[in-house]
């Protein structure tokens, strides 16, 4: 069996890895074009091209996808199935049809639940119980082909965008040989999708992490670990940012220390601030912070930033700077 890999980000590493281990040969890897940042506008590579080449695999960066010369590319490298797994870009049609078997999408939600570009944090953010890994025949639309296997997972309370990514790439890796199998036996029947059953799983803005102090505890808490790494919940405190790392949703006992009182402050006032203790009020409920990153300065345990920081019950976090 003769595999071109197609991805970009860190959650396509294991799939192809597991690909390669499997003793398959992976002649081509496809994946965005390399990404330039930081004050010196240093070229970095995505992680499935430093796994490509650490492999010895030759990589190509198309800009354009309907380009003859791609076309003729993938078609030389006659093979049986094409695999994607977070490429981000749509393949027109004449490329679907080049593979001898099919076009193979491993995609991290259960489809028809979270199409899109960030279905892992969108899962968090919504409260959702669980998700998973689909592996689906790949059509011209957005995350709509033919549903070959689903490998569920539950989603846990510590569980954040980064660590469930984790998880869920480990379960792609899985998964793509499972199905692969399936193929090679002829024991799957893809079967159609129907219709979503959430809303698109949008791509992820820095602007998402500014946190609505007028939204509920409980989904401030959601959101805080849906995007984690990355863009972060955030707010602003005396004109400066602060990004919250790790928080909490009051209990019974922490809400009758703080007293009945506390509960008429406006949302975005702090309520206690000792010790390892930041509270802050919400629209609904208490929301209290374990973990935080001051601007500049790296991550550390609310009880560490508040011996340096001077802060008081009636501060309040605003959603802009100043």
């Amino acid at each position: 069996m003769k595999i071109v890999y197609m991805g970009t980000p860190a959650f396509a590493v294991k799939p192809l890895e597991a690909i390669l281990s499997a003793g398959y040969e992976v002649p081509l890897v496809l994946t965005r074009e390399d990404k330039r940042s930081g004050r010196g506008k240093a070229v970095h590579f995505s992680p499935v091209k430093e796994a490509a080449l650490r492999a010895g695999i030759e990589v190509l960066q198309p800009g354009d996808m309907r380009s003859q010369a791609l076309r003729e590319r993938l078609c030389a490298a006659d093979a049986d199935l094409f695999v994607t797994a977070a490429y981000g870009k749509l393949l027109p049609e004449e490329i679907l049809a080049i593979p001898r078997i099919m076009c193979i999408n491993i995609h991290a939600s259960l489809l028809p639940a979270y199409r899109g570009a960030a279905p892992i944090q969108h899962a968090v953010i919504d409260g959702q119980r669980e998700t998973g890994v689909t592996t689906m025949r790949m059509d011209a639309g957005l995350d709509t082909g033919d549903i070959l296997r689903q490998y569920r997972i539950p989603i846990l309370p510590e569980d954040t965008g980064g660590t469930l990514t984790e998880k869920l790439s480990s379960l792609g890796a899985d998964a793509v040989l499972d199905t692969i199998r399936g193929l090679e036996e002829n024991e799957i029947r893809p079967v159609p999708q129907g219709a979503p059953t959430t809303p698109y799983a949008s791509m992820l803005t820095k602007e998402l992490g500014n946190l609505d102090w007028k939204r509920p505890a409980e989904e401030l808490w959601r959101l805080i670990r849906g995007l984690d790494p990355w863009p972060a919940g955030y707010s602003f405190l005396n004109g400066k940012m602060l990004k919250l790392w790790r928080t909490h949703v009051t209990g019974e006992a922490e809400a009758e220390a703080l007293g009945t009182d506390a509960f008429k402050a406006e949302p975005g006032s702090i309520l206690l601030a000792s010790g390892r203790n930041l509270a802050v009020m919400t629209g609904d409920g208490v929301l209290w912070i374990d973990e935080l990153q001051p601007e500049g300065k790296k991550r550390m345990e609310t009880e560490a930033y508040l011996r340096g920081a001077r802060l008081a019950p009636g501060m309040r976090f605003a959603s802009l700077r100043g």
